[in-house]
C-alpha cells in the first residue's frame, strides 16, 4: 500500500484510543506535545497511562467500547489484542473518521511515521509497516544526526526569517534566505553560541539599513 505523508494538526481535536495496553501509551506519548484532546476507552490501562491520567493529560473511560464513544472523534485508534473488539470499533467509525487498528486487520486509514522531535523540526520515517524494526533502528540513527540543539536552531531559522522579510525585498531577500543556512549558524548552536547567531544576523540586516 502506498501511504500519503501528512503532517496532521490535531489541536483541541478529539483522538480516541480504545485499548489501555503498551501500544495505547505509544500512541498517547506521540499525541501528547499537541493539543489534542485525548480519550481513552478501556476497562483497564497500564501504569503509565494512569499516571498520564492523573495528571490530566489523558480522559479515561473506564468501561468496555460502545459505539457512542467515537462521537465526534477525528482520529480514533483500535489497540486491543481482542479482534472483536477492534472489528467494533472499525464498524463504529464513520467514513469521514480516520481509522488506525493495531492488527492492521480491516480497515487502517493511516498509520504513525516513527518521529524524531526536537521543538518545530520533525523528521519522520516509515517501512508502511513492512519493518518495524528497520523504522526503530533509522528513528535511532537520525536522533543522533540531528540532537538537540536543532531545537534552538530551527527557532533561530524561523525568526530570522520573519526579520528578513520584514527588510528585505527580491533578489536581496533570495540572498540572505539563503545565507541562513550558512553552516557556520549550525556549528554556533551545536557548541550553545547561540548569541553568535543573533549577531550575525544583526550585523547582515544592519548592512541593508
Amino acid at each position: 500500500m502506498s501511504y500519503f505523508p501528512l503532517l496532521m494538526n490535531v489541536d483541541y481535536k478529539k483522538v480516541v484510543i480504545v485499548g489501555g495496553g503498551h501500544v495505547a501509551r505509544q500512541k498517547i506519548e506521540a499525541l501528547l506535545p499537541t493539543k489534542a484532546m485525548i480519550i481513552v476507552v478501556s476497562p483497564s490501562v497500564t501504569e503509565t497511562v494512569q499516571q498520564y491520567v492523573s495528571e490530566g493529560l489523558v480522559t479515561w473511560k473506564e468501561k468496555a467500547f460502545e459505539s457512542a464513544d467515537l462521537d465526534d472523534a477525528t482520529l480514533v485508534f483500535a489497540v486491543t489484542n481482542d479482534e472483536e473488539v477492534n472489528n467494533a470499533v472499525e464498524e463504529a467509525t464513520q467514513h469521514w473518521q480516520l481509522l488506525s487498528r493495531a492488527d492492521a486487520k480491516g480497515r487502517v486509514d493511516f498509520i504513525n511515521p516513527a518521529v524524531v522531535r526536537r521543538g518545530e523540526f520533525l523528521v519522520t520515517v516509515s517501512t508502511s509497516g513492512a519493518s518495524p524494526g528497520l523504522t526503530r533502528k533509522v528513528k535511532t540513527d537520525l536522533a543522533e544526526q540531528f540532537g538537540d540543539y536543532y531545537a534552538s536552531y530551527v527557532s533561530f531559522l524561523r525568526e530570522a526569517r520573519q526579520q528578513v522579510l520584514q527588510v528585505f525585498t527580491g533578489d536581496a531577500k533570495k540572498q540572505v534566505l539563503a545565507e541562513l543556512l550558512d553552516p557556520r549558524l549550525l556549528q554556533w548552536m551545536e557548541q550553545g553560541e547561540n548569541q553568535k547567531c543573533e549577531e550575525w544576523l544583526q550585523q547582515r540586516i544592519g548592512e541593508q539599513q
